[in-house]
């Protein structure tokens, strides 16, 4: 289940992708599948392990492109191990909900992009993660879970003050918000209940097949139900300086030329002085010369 849009976050062939806090790996495997040069990232090294292995797996049967490369890194999104401008496209999807600094890892995401590059950023949205918390205390009170609800303005602010704008937004996962609800009520870590087990039948039901009905309905939900909030972004390129001018291009008069305009003016006093003091007017001298 993809939460970021690759029809709105294109990413072609040899692009160079960082996927910050991959997790199961779900995003990075979609890039490596359109040919992308692919770093999965995550802090948890049973992640880190297992994406590394389906990764691998893909490139040996053939599924992704001549060229395209991927690789798993263990790493912290505090402190990412890479130069600044590295990669061409960042992705946090579900990330930064569960980081104590934020902002930091949002400084290195905004660090490691390179100017004109893009970035998507996904975490829970606003009234569905309410209505989880308010349901269940396991939901969140749990080692690296959820520690913070985001509201979207507050979430673009932050971005935007390292250094990102915002290209593009929307919401996704609508169906998604009420089995989460419906977890919370039986037991969010009972995966053995009858409505949960059949609720997350549905949904593997519709990733699979796609039926036209649950399509229509998510399109529609979304916007108010959506159980994420998605945003894509943008890191500047910087201004070009405008070109110096020159002191002669801004009006301005150099020194070698103010010279010239005393010494043609002191020639000209001294060839007035000496037609007088001959008797004859400027003009006369100069048409004598």
């Amino acid at each position: 289940m993809l939460t970021v849009d690759f029809t709105r976050f294109p990413v072609p062939r040899d692009t160079r992708v960082l996927d910050l806090g991959c997790g199961a790996g779900r995003h990075s495997f979609e890039a490596f599948r359109r040919g992308a040069h692919v770093i999965a990232l995550d802090y948890s090294a049973d992640e880190v392990t297992g994406v590394g292995a389906m990764l691998a797996a893909m490139s040996a049967e053939g599924q992704v492109p001549a060229g395209a490369r991927a690789a798993p890194v263990r790493g912290d999104a505090l402190a990412l191990p890479f130069a600044d401008d590295t990669f061409d496209r960042v992705i946090a999807a579900e990330v930064l909900e569960h980081l104590p600094e934020d902002t930091g890892a949002m400084a290195e995401l905004a660090r490691v992009l390179r100017p004109g590059g893009f970035a998507a950023v996904t975490v829970p949205a606003r009234l569905p993660e309410r209505v989880c918390w308010a349901l269940s205390d396991d939901y969140h009170n749990v080692e690296g879970g959820h520690i913070r609800i985001y509201r979207r303005d507050q979430l673009i602010e932050k971005l935007r003050a390292n250094g990102l704008e915002l290209v593009g937004q929307h919401r996704a996962h609508s169906l998604h918000a009420p089995y989460w609800w419906l977890r919370c009520l039986v037991g969010v870590h009972d995966d053995d209940h009858p409505a949960t087990k059949l609720y997350h039948r549905l949904l593997v039901w519709d990733m699979m097949r796609r039926p036209a009905l649950t399509r229509t309905a998510e399109r529609l939900l979304d916007p108010v139900l959506g159980k994420s909030i998605v945003l894509y972004l943008r890191k500047p390129r910087p201004r070009p300086e405008p070109p110096a001018r020159s002191p002669t291009q801004a009006g301005v008069t150099t020194d070698a030329q103010a010279v010239a305009a005393a010494d043609a003016a002191a020639q000209a006093g001294t060839d007035a002085l000496a037609a007088r003091a001959g008797g004859r007017t400027p003009e006369v001298e100069r048409a004598a010369r």
